[in-house]
């Protein structure tokens, strides 16, 4: 098994307004989680202009959330985050040797895993997300096997365009027009898995950068899907990959609206634009 790396991240958020902003308040989820695989080293945050702390917490998923307020007047918002994790490489594991997809509903986990088989914010269960994992889902095939097929689909039949859609597109709209970003892709596979009776949560965070990787230098995202006997296992749709080494995990939740990095309120400043940047390097 290849050994544990430590990865460095820079994640740079810049909001510029068309008029002064009087003051906002932010929510930041920029810190990696712990988790069996990972494991937070060190972390910083800074504002420009100066902030207020207004609190530190972890919100009902367990995800870390920095709470702020800049109240003065500004034209501009920095918030650099920083962070080094280390992650231990993914297990092996048969996919073929799996639990069958369509086992009886009483074997589904009654435990926290339950909470994402439904409906939520941004992604409704329906007939449309059915008809395509079909493909992929024959009766009685294994979990994961059945999984990676999805995975390996949706990265070759949708078409990554950035500004194609925004973090407001219907998740309907990006699987009729096959056509998104990583945001986009994790929904669909959201819908397909849950449609289902799958559970499967939504991963915010980021990819080693490296151009052969597709949403790196930005934040990413991708599911993870609960298969019995092995517990969560990460898939990155965008990428057709298991992550591993390469990812770090920031938070999760049902969907994009429970995981923002930087979410807000802003009084005053008219038209706003946001740039975002993010490297990750070895350690």
């Amino acid at each position: 098994m290849s050994a544990a790396v430590r990865l460095r991240t820079g994640h740079v958020t810049t909001y510029r307004y068309s008029e002064a902003a009087l003051q906002c308040h932010n929510h930041a989820r920029l810190t990696p989680r712990s988790t069996p695989r990972q494991r937070l080293i060190s972390r910083g945050l800074e504002v420009s202009p100066d902030a207020e702390p207004t609190g530190a917490f972890e919100d009902y998923f367990g995800n870390h959330v920095y709470s702020f307020q800049v109240r003065r007047a500004h034209t501009e918002l920095v918030i650099t985050a920083t962070s080094v994790a280390e992650v231990d490489p993914l297990p092996v594991f048969d996919s073929s040797s799996t639990a069958q997809w369509d086992r009886p509903a009483d074997e589904l986990p009654l435990h926290e895993a339950a909470q994402f088989l439904y409906d939520s914010p941004r992604v409704n269960r329906s007939e449309a997300f059915a008809r395509y994992a079909k493909a992929s889902f024959a009766p009685g095939r294994p979990l994961m096997e059945a999984a990676l097929d999805l995975n390996r689909r949706i990265y070759r039949e949708f078409k990554y365009a950035s500004g194609a859609t925004s973090v407001d597109t219907p998740v309907e709209m990006a699987l009729e027009k096959r056509t998104g970003v990583c945001q986009d892709f994790s929904h669909v596979m959201l819908g397909c898995f849950r449609t289902l009776g799958i559970p499967a949560r939504y991963v915010s965070g980021y990819l080693r950068s490296n151009p052969k990787f597709v949403g790196a230098e930005a934040s990413h995202a991708w599911v993870a899907v609960y298969c019995p006997g092995l517990g969560w296992i990460d898939l990155d749709p965008t990428n057709n990959l298991v992550p591993s080494i390469d990812h770090v995990t920031l938070s999760w939740g049902r969907d994009y609206s429970d995981v923002p990095p930087v979410k807000g309120i802003t009084l005053g400043g008219g038209e706003q634009k946001i740039d975002v940047g993010v490297g990750v390097t070895a350690a």
